[in-house]
């Protein structure tokens, strides 16, 4: 990879991460989905203690996420819970720039919309890591996983800014002319 298609995906990635701050709207529908993220790994952790408190009450569903949580940190510490709300974050924006995509390109000519879902399915539940792909059946494969599955959701975070630096704003269409000289 050359400088300036290095630079190229820099300045596009950077264009993603600000495009959900370009209007209110987009500002509180980006939070929206990185607190809905969140909530879903941090019950997916423990999803029989979840489901309980959600079924008693829904106004339990706080105290879920909060006891969750503090047995999260307590599970995998300050950097996995970090890595946690990086990646609730930066899914947060992805989800935003692809319905951004979709908006402005429309669904016929919004290519590559399902690289998305690797960054998606990655990363996985609060405290083991296994997520989505344990559902898919390779929580054998997963258990033996070095850090607790640290790197696992540093993989997902990755793909998501991998996914981000090749869209860009949505709002441009920004295509990388590659012509070779003869």
């Amino acid at each position: 990879m050359s400088v300036a298609e290095l630079d190229a995906h820099v300045a596009r990635l950077l264009a993603a991460l600000g495009y959900p701050l370009t209007t209110v709207r987009r500002t509180v529908a980006t939070a929206a989905f990185a607190v809905v993220t969140y909530c879903l790994l941090v019950l997916s952790a423990f999803p029989t203690y979840s489901m309980q408190m959600i079924e008693a009450d829904l106004g339990y569903a706080d105290d879920a996420v909060l006891a969750l949580t503090a047995n999260t940190y307590e599970t995998i510490g300050g950097t996995g819970l970090g890595l946690i709300v990086v990646y609730a974050i930066v899914t947060g924006v992805a989800l935003t720039a692809t319905l951004g995509r979709v908006r402005y390109a429309g669904l016929t000519d919004a290519r590559g919309l399902w690289s998305v879902l690797p960054g998606l399915l990655a990363t996985g539940c609060a405290s083991c890591g296994a997520g989505l792909l344990g559902l898919l059946g390779f929580v054998g494969a997963l258990a033996v996983l070095p850090f607790d599955g640290t790197l696992l959701r540093l993989g997902g975070i990755v793909l998501l800014l991998g996914y981000l630096s090749r869209l860009g704003d949505p709002r441009r269409c920004d295509l990388i002319s590659t012509t070779e000289e003869a």
